[in-house]
């Protein structure tokens, strides 16, 4: 072996079996909203962000920042971002609609045992600016990469994820007190579920079904 390649005995062997456990993983990645209190074990989250940060990003730039939101009265803050923003796309709602809406359950803020705010920086050192002169998007999109890594990882330890997209960035910059160029891409809930299903809540709620990948590819 030279050159930092790997020979053919050292390639890891996907089994079969490895890789239908990997399909009902994908299957059961559900966004959770019912949490219990329980804390996650000593080391847990350290491991996952670890496994997390192995995502790949555009020129190695790795530019998702985490922010572990501890404090009470940060998250107090945050919750109330949540409710208030919650409101408001609640009135964009007419009539039967509006009434389903405002039966949903859309965070776990108030159980989850971690959250996790997640920030991209949108002129990162790391990387110095190889892949995104044409397309900057793609660090924001780096970090996506990671927050599914993230996710995966998680589900795979019988942890659940929540992500709560119903919030002011500007509001949670500032609660948060982060670099100006940090831009929030995500607001993670972090804790073991309440309960356990393989549809989405938003299809068993009857909200919005999911439609067949059919619907959604092309060919030119």
């Amino acid at each position: 072996m030279s050159g930092g390649s790997v020979d053919e005995e050292a390639k890891p062997d996907f089994s079969k079996k490895f890789r239908l456990d990997f399909e009902t993983l994908l299957k059961w990645r559900r966004d959770v909203r019912r949490f219990r209190r329980d804390p996650l074990p000593s080391g847990q989250l350290d491991h996952l962000l670890h496994l997390a940060d192995l995502a790949p990003s555009v020129g190695n730039s790795q530019p998702w920042r985490i922010v572990i939101v501890e404090s009470p009265e940060k998250r107090s803050e945050v919750t109330a971002c949540f409710e208030a923003e919650n409101e408001t796309a609640a009135k964009t709602y007419q009539e039967d609609r509006a009434v389903h809406y405002r039966q949903l359950k859309l965070s776990g803020l108030k159980d989850a045992p971690v959250h996790l705010a997640i920030f991209s920086d949108e002129d990162p050192a790391q990387g110095h600016g190889l892949g995104r002169m044409t397309m900057p998007e793609t660090l924001a999109y780096s970090t996506v990469s990671m927050i599914h890594t993230f996710w995966l990882a998680a589900r795979a330890e019988g942890v659940g994820v929540g992500w709560v997209s119903i919030l002011d960035p500007g509001t949670v910059a500032k609660i948060l007190q982060v670099d100006d160029s940090w831009r929030l891409v995500a607001y993670l809930c972090v804790g073991f579920p309440e309960e356990e299903h393989i549809d989405p809540e938003l299809e068993r709620v009857r909200w919005q079904s999911r439609s067949p990948l059919e619907t959604r590819l092309f060919r030119r």
